[in-house]
């Protein structure tokens, strides 16, 4: 339970309203109950659901008016509300210490406060930073490091020799290091090529459930600070990610590619092996880049191409059957003016 002049503070917004107004929870705006609070993220959704709403209180944009209940007006609403859910958040259930079914081996190195839960596995050389979580089932290389305040889940997988910075968050299920697809094709066979590289994780990354990021076939597969990635993400061999990029669910990049800082690939998008995406690019979603892109492009297609003209092209293809049509219509006058 907290008050709504404390959470004012907190997202440092104007107050509308009792500031001693008790805020028990948070809520979507269209399904919000008596007790908690609420965000609008434009005037069009608050608009739509200021009068429907059962939500106590609102976060709403800096020009919001006549809003009929106590509410906190703000920059970003988006971003204060990510901030208020923090507040509501319950972290997870963990002690610090060491679970007895856990398997360590002798010469890992274990920073204080951490917690290492069932079944987890460490091997030779590991170290694991101050405040780490570590869930159950969890299995940790030879060689590798993890740093400081991570928070990895249950089955997660992360292979001999990795890197991992701090405060990274790894969810369920997820592989970091394992082989690269190289294979050298022979008449009767595939000979595997074998990879001895790494795979670098910087500060403050998260990686979502079942995602995969190879380790390099030699060097390293980097993913740089703060760049978030989605569920089922394929990251190839070699890859190089900058910063602050997001990678949404099932998208896939092949070996040796680079993404620089800031770029947004949307769901379902892949990039082909050595290729660059210029920074502060986007690729909208199910987008293929075959080619390299600049810097502040947004794309999208099959294969991508600016997005203003794959749209015009998908529209253009609307109009086929019309287009047909008259074709066929011009075919039998033609013909009918040739028999005469």
């Amino acid at each position: 339970m907290r008050k709504l002049g404390d959470l004012a503070k907190i997202i440092g917004g104007e107050l509308f309203g009792d500031k001693d107004l008790a805020i028990s929870g948070v809520g979507p705006i269209a399904e919000a109950t008596p007790g908690q609070i609420a965000f609008a993220e434009n005037l069009r959704v608050l608009n739509k659901f200021k009068m429907a709403t059962e939500a106590d209180a609102l976060i709403v944009p800096q020009n919001a008016e006549d809003v009929d209940r106590p509410h906190i007006k703000v920059v970003n609403p988006r971003l204060a509300f990510a901030q208020v859910l923090k507040v509501f958040a319950k972290p997870p259930v963990t002690k610090s210490g060491i679970h007895p079914t856990a398997v360590i081996h002798e010469s890992a190195v274990l920073g204080d406060d951490i917690a290492v839960g069932p079944q987890v596995i460490i091997e030779e050389g590991v170290k694991i930073g101050r405040g780490t979580i570590l869930m159950g089932g969890i299995y940790i290389g030879a060689g590798t490091t993890v740093g400081e305040d991570c928070l990895v889940y249950p089955n997660v997988c992360i292979r001999e020799n990795i890197q991992i910075g701090n405060r990274a968050i790894i969810h369920a299920g997820a592989v970091i290091g394992e082989d690269g697809f190289g294979y050298v094709t022979l008449p009767d066979h595939q000979v595997k090529v074998p990879h001895i590289g790494t795979v670098i994780i910087a500060d403050d990354v998260e990686i979502g459930a079942n995602a995969a990021i190879e380790r390099g076939t030699c060097g390293a597969t980097v993913i740089g600070r703060g760049t978030k990635i989605g569920n089922l993400v394929q990251v190839g061999h070699n890859v190089k990610l900058g910063e602050m990029c997001l990678l949404v669910a099932m998208t896939g990049i092949a070996g040796s590619a680079v993404v620089e800082d800031r770029v947004t690939l949307a769901g379902q998008s892949g990039i082909a092996g050595h290729l660059t995406v210029g920074h502060d690019s986007v690729v909208a979603a199910r987008g293929l880049v075959a080619g390299d892109i600049p810097p502040g492009s947004f794309v999208s297609g099959f294969p991508a191409r600016p997005h203003k003209e794959n749209m015009r092209m998908i529209a253009m293809q609307r109009k086929v059957p019309e287009l047909l049509d008259r074709i066929k219509e011009l075919e039998d006058k033609v013909e009918n003016l040739l028999n005469r």
